[in-house]
């Protein structure tokens, strides 16, 4: 089957679920949420259309949601006890094993300890 730009036009949503459009040509006032998040919005309701596009990874079309403008919203403010859970999970991630030192890095999951401990540079205490 060829891949062609027509085939993934459709903005009344008759071959799919909901209008859709190809990379590059969905009308104003539609964003995905990547791009939402980008403008410190998030997505509130159901998307309304949809953006595909063909790739090399896969032989079927890709697609990524589309939602109003219009109807975005910011987030809402985390509460004081997410905002502790979300530091204490930092600091876990970021918290060496072997020598129990907390980096300005995330360890990497490939090595489960920090770099300096991989390489065999860890300070004698």
């Amino acid at each position: 089957m060829a891949r062609r730009i027509a085939d993934l036009w459709d903005p009344q949503g008759e071959r799919h679920d909901v209008p859709t459009f190809p990379w590059g040509l969905a009308p104003e006032g539609l964003a995905t949420r990547d791009q939402l998040v980008a403008k410190g919005l998030r997505p509130r309701g159901k998307a309304v259309a949809q953006v595909m596009w063909f790739s090399s990874k896969s032989p079927e079309p890709r697609f990524a949601r589309l939602y109003e403008i219009a109807t975005a919203s910011p987030p809402r403010p985390r509460s004081p006890g997410q905002l502790a859970s979300l530091a204490a999970a930092m600091r876990a991630r970021r918290t060496c094993p072997e020598c129990g030192e907390i980096r300005t890095y995330c360890l990497p999951t490939s090595l489960g300890i920090c770099t300096p401990c991989a390489d065999g540079f860890t300070a004698a205490a």
